[in-house]
């Protein structure tokens, strides 16, 4: 059947934001009832400095010292107490739900906080774990907060459009499959995160909800689409966050905000139950994946997800279960790490440049470890590619959707549907056209891939090739708002479907980080890049980079992360602190 046709709304797109901010704030008062003075004074401190995380924790008056002691530890202590019990899912919860409140107030991270059903959730858990003695999964209490496309019962699910957040039909009728099985694994589901309109730019700014900033820095981007989540669990407001990612939404708000995010392989982690596009319309699929302020919580959710065997509900998924990686270096087979510093189209920033080569000199130092110099392979024809299967339609869906409620469409928006040359209408032979290039590129990388090894002959296979890939994120940290127009380091990997996890590496030292004269320039893409650094402005922010591997070695490449942690080649969150039994109020 075609497509319902719907009038334009009623309301204006400004009644209908009001609404859906006022039902937001309504959802804050229980954790900021007679906060009035400390809220001015956050606005007051807001003035003086740009670091939202700094400027929450130096505020008493606005969160307590034992709710920054419970929300500032490290997540694998924080599960500790809560399996032991020496402190109650109900107390964790309910300092979480205030810092996720407070970091709305700081950055405008959310779109709902789900308290109510968040403390009823934690009474139950505390109820299971005082009668059996045993936690309820490998997720027991711990704060999980979801990008808001992704379905919570009787909740809008907007994708960052004014018109589906007044519909009927963008409500959600029960609980996404992801976030069932969750919550079947002990997590508790607090917060929703704000998303970008259309979901299709690597920053997040809508017209429900305007922007969301870095909590390192208020005048920057937290990046997106999942820059809520990003930005959420930065401020320590969650411990685990949902979100999604078809072009870099996950990898790049996570770097942005100096934490964790995986996209998976494609139909490993299900999706029913979100609001994305028509099922089947994948020339680049769109997948769910975790963030987190660590590295053991990713692999909690993946093998926690991966453990319900999800293929037997949502047929397209691969029924491929988690495997254990463990790496094992040997005199006659090294762990070899491919290393790109630069895709040849856009030069990467003096500080991404820096911390990447300050990053592999430690991993190259490590026993075992092999580093290759990979060339990245025609980055500007696979964003070409790319840019060509996001919209077959040439945009017409999102430009009807923003016509039904009369919103504007946003400056990247407009960015990436009215200047970009690969979105245009498809005809059916224009599609197969480009789904074939996406093939035949597909097939020149894996050519690429094993150009890093060798063909043995007695086995009949590439031998030794690259175990997995270090490169960029993004030509540059956070961004200024309304500047992240180059998506290609991020893209790429949505287009060959390669599982790739975004990790910090270090941070913006201005006295080191130089703006560097460049006299000449590779194109006007790469001169515009270039323009955006100033070492005073992007001061102190977080660095990342990212680990890529082939398609379905979601497992390998957090292996390998997971040993240079193991090496202390990953630099230490700067707001978590060591707890040994509990938080002192218990």
């Amino acid at each position: 059947m075609p497509p319902k046709k719907r009038a334009r709304l009623k309301k204006t797109w400004q009644e209908v934001a009001r609404k859906a901010q006022d039902h937001r704030d309504a959802s804050l008062n229980s954790q900021l009832n007679g906060a009035d003075q400390a809220l001015e004074e956050l606005e007051q401190a807001k003035k003086r400095s740009f670091n939202a995380i700094e400027i929450t924790h130096k505020l008493p008056s606005l969160i307590s010292r034992e709710v920054l002691e419970i929300t500032s530890v490290h997540p694998y202590h924080l599960s500790v107490w809560l399996n032991t019990g020496s402190v109650k899912a109900e107390e964790v919860m309910s300092a979480f739900c205030q810092m996720a409140a407070v970091a709305q107030k700081s950055v405008n991270c959310l779109t709902e906080l789900l308290s109510s059903r968040a403390m009823v959730r934690a009474a139950e858990l505390d109820k299971n774990l005082a009668r059996t003695g045993r936690p309820l999964g490998p997720l027991h209490g711990i704060p999980v907060s979801v990008k808001s496309h992704i379905g919570i019962h009787g909740c809008q699910m907007a994708a960052g459009y004014v018109a589906w957040w007044d519909s009927s039909d963008h409500r959600a009728s029960k609980d996404a499959l992801v976030v069932q099985i969750l919550e079947r694994a002990g997590a508790i589901v607090h917060a929703r995160t704000t998303e970008p309109q259309s979901m299709m730019q690597l920053e997040c700014v809508s017209n429900l909800y305007g922007a969301t900033v870095n909590p390192y820095n208020i005048n920057l981007s937290s990046g997106g689409s999942s820059g809520g989540e990003a930005a959420l669990l930065a401020m320590r407001g969650s411990v685990l966050g949902i979100g999604s990612d078809v072009g870099g939404s996950i990898r790049v708000p996570a770097a942005a905000c100096g934490i964790y995010g995986l996209k998976p392989t494609a139909f490993r982690v299900p999706t029913t139950g979100w609001s994305s596009t028509p099922p089947g319309a994948d020339p680049i699929p769109t997948v769910i994946g975790p963030m987190s302020v660590c590295l053991d919580t990713i692999e909690t959710f993946m093998k926690a997800v991966l453990a319900e065997e999800s293929w037997k509900v949502e047929p397209a998924l691969i029924p491929l279960p988690w495997r254990d990686v463990s790496i094992d270096l040997t005199p006659n087979r090294p762990l070899r790490i491919g290393v790109a510093f630069d895709d040849g189209v856009v030069l990467p920033h003096p500080p991404i440049l820096r911390a990447m080569q300050e990053f592999v000199d430690k991993i190259g130092a490590l026993p075992g470890v092999e580093i290759v110099m990979f060339p990245l392979y025609k980055f500007d024809e696979a964003w070409a590619i790319a840019s060509s299967l996001y919209f077959t339609d040439g945009g017409a869906a999102d430009r009807k959707v923003m016509e039904e409620s009369g919103e504007p469409m946003l400056p990247l928006v407009s960015w990436m549907l009215e200047e970009n040359p690969g979105v245009k209408n498809l005809t059916r032979e224009e599609l197969e056209y480009w789904l074939e290039e996406r093939e035949e590129y597909r097939l020149e990388y894996a050519e690429q891939w094993n150009q890093t090894g060798r063909w043995d002959e007695a086995e009949g296979k590439w031998a030794d090739t690259v175990d997995a890939l270090i490169c960029p994120v993004a030509p540059g940290v956070a961004t200024a708002h309304n500047t992240a127009k180059y998506w290609a380091y991020s893209a790429v990997w949505n287009l060959l479907d390669y599982p790739a996890l975004s990790f910090p590496i270090g941070t913006v030292d201005k006295e080191v980080d130089l703006a560097e004269r460049r006299d000449s320039f590779r194109s006007s893409q790469d001169q515009q890049n270039w323009e955006l650094y100033d070492p005073e402005v992007f001061d102190e922010m977080p660095v990342g980079a990212q680990i890529v591997g082939r398609r379905f070695e979601d497992e390998k490449i957090l292996g390998i992360l997971r040993h240079f942690e193991i090496k202390k080649c990953l630099p230490a969150i700067p707001q978590f602190h060591e707890a040994k039994e509990g938080p002192t109020s218990c």
